[in-house]
């Protein structure tokens, strides 16, 4: 199959979620299924075959919905090996790969601590889904992991090619570029992006996917050595880690 067959579609789910929904016309593969009815609703629709269900992370809006759709279609379930999971599935950790036959596709599996600890995220050379790691010109919260262990997540993230395409699962984008500019009112990508994304949302349409190339110019947590974030931040500290701890702290409050 080539890649020019594959669709990528976001399923909406409660108020901000995209549950990620890959199809070849055929077999399809759901990415953290929050909510099993509007994905049964899509498969039903286009007549699709539900082959695979990968999770990045373990929390009830990225989950809710694997037992329902395991009891109606048994696909094969990946998951992350560092959390605990009630349903069977095959246990993931850093530098797996996966192939998913039906699709022709393969990824690689990145441990991404510091939302979860046990968080990861799927990757090749075209596209990153990345849970909650990564939103559209942010981060995820620290529910779990230090300060220290996203930054470094990130900086992860930051070495992946920049053509490749980020598939976020919160509708966030709009929101965190409004936070963005009080850090970076001078970045022109980020002054374009927030007209661009306004005008999406004005025709609801997703803000997403975006590329890594575009947050490494736009999102304020991979630019946190940037003379502006730094001096906006008021950090007590200069040094990468105490820029990144203050604004993931005023974005908690944002």
């Amino acid at each position: 199959m080539s890649i020019e067959t594959l669709s990528i579609v976001p399923i909406p789910a409660f108020e901000d979620n995209y549950i990620w929904l890959l199809h070849n016309r055929y077999d399809a593969v759901v990415i953290d299924p929050g909510d099993a009815q509007p994905v049964i609703d899509m498969l039903e629709k286009h007549s699709l075959k539900l082959r695979a269900i990968l999770i990045t992370h373990h929390h009830s809006d990225h989950i809710g919905g694997v037992e329902t759709l395991i009891e109606q279609f048994s696909p094969q379930v990946y998951a992350p090996q560092y959390e605990q999971y009630p349903f069977q599935h095959i246990s993931l950790s850093a530098g797996d790969q996966i192939t998913l036959a039906p699709l022709k596709l393969s990824f690689e599996v990145l441990w991404l601590p510091g939302h979860t600890l046990g968080h990861i995220a799927y990757v090749n050379a075209d596209y990153l889904f990345c849970g909650d790691v990564l939103f559209g010109a942010g981060c995820g919260r620290l529910f779990e992991g230090t300060p220290e262990q996203m930054l470094q997540s990130l900086k992860q993230l930051k070495t992946l090619s920049a053509g490749i395409n980020v598939y976020c699962t919160h509708e966030y984008t709009a929101h965190n570029i409004n936070f963005a500019l009080t850090l970076e009112p001078d970045n022109l990508d980020l002054q374009q992006r927030k007209a661009d994304v306004e005008h999406l949302r004005q025709q609801m349409l997703p803000s997403l996917p975006s590329t890594v190339d575009l947050e490494l110019r736009t999102n304020p947590f991979l630019r946190c050595t940037q003379t502006s974030i730094i001096e906006n931040s008021h950090a007590d500290k200069e040094d990468e880690l105490s820029v990144f701890s203050k604004i993931r702290a005023l974005r908690n409050h944002y």
